[in-house]
């Protein structure tokens, strides 16, 4: 795609699935890629793939619900040009039977964790004249999904947070953009359909709820998310797209 070659571009959640998949995409495009994650030997394991296939990559261990910890790993780069806040945390839980510690460290990693990687980033795209910012929401937050209220109020959250940035920073040349997944074969899916008394026949209901019959992959991902990363969408701001095999069609 135009315009990523010689980029800088920050993924966070960059050692899972979607992120490290979306990391080697940007790298093989000619990217530089800041492969953040709070699990260095995840964010290592993906960066010396993209080296070893002769990209530029760089572990960053990074603790995103932390403000102060956020700005320094921000400031240590030269230049930001491509934001990608891809981290995230689930659990399946009704919400009648949630915690506040719960809510509280969904809230954390789902909606904070951005907040302060944007924040910290926005100065520096405003002084480069531009920028990408791409944020990883879910289907949960256009439609609801059972056990997710908390995780569904966070994404949804992104998406009304990533209309207003594109509305405040189009005058700096700062496209903001969202990307939504559906059920996607990640850690962090694995992860939440522990939470349910049967995990094997929770995937096969997503998976019945997807027209094209099938749970999506980390490598479905990427080519939405470089596009608004990419000069092609260079007069996209405040859109968002779901990439999920048809479980949503909003229009």
């Amino acid at each position: 795609m135009r315009g990523l070659a010689g980029k800088t571009v920050i993924v966070t959640g960059g050692g899972g699935g979607i992120g490290g998949a979306t990391c080697r995409r940007f790298a093989e495009e000619g990217a530089n890629v800041a492969v953040f994650d709070i699990d260095l030997a995840a964010a290592t394991r993906v960066a010396d793939q993209i080296v070893a296939a002769g990209g530029r990559a760089t572990p960053v261990a990074c603790d995103i619900t932390d403000h102060t910890a956020v700005t320094a790993a921000i400031a240590s780069h030269d230049r930001v040009d491509i934001l990608v806040n891809n981290a995230g945390w689930d659990v399946f839980r009704l919400f009648k039977d949630s915690t506040p510690a719960e809510w509280r460290k969904l809230i954390a990693i789902n909606l904070v964790g951005p907040l302060n990687m944007t924040h910290a980033a926005l100065p520096r795209m405003m002084a480069q004249g531009g920028g990408r910012i791409v944020n990883i929401a879910s289907d949960a937050a256009r439609v609801g999904s059972s056990g997710e209220a908390v995780y569904a109020a966070c994404k949804a959250g992104i998406v009304g947070f990533s209309k207003t940035l594109a509305r405040e920073h189009a005058r700096h040349n700062i496209t903001v953009n969202v990307v939504c997944p559906g059920a996607t074969h990640t850690a962090l899916f694995e992860g939440y359909k522990q939470g349910a008394g049967n995990p094997e026949k929770l995937e096969e209901a997503f998976r019945r709820s997807i027209p094209m019959g099938r749970i999506g992959e980390p490598e479905d991902l990427p080519g939405a998310i470089l596009f608004f990363a990419s000069d092609d969408a260079a007069f996209i701001t405040g859109q968002v797209l779901s990439v999920s095999g048809g479980l949503t069609m909003g229009g």
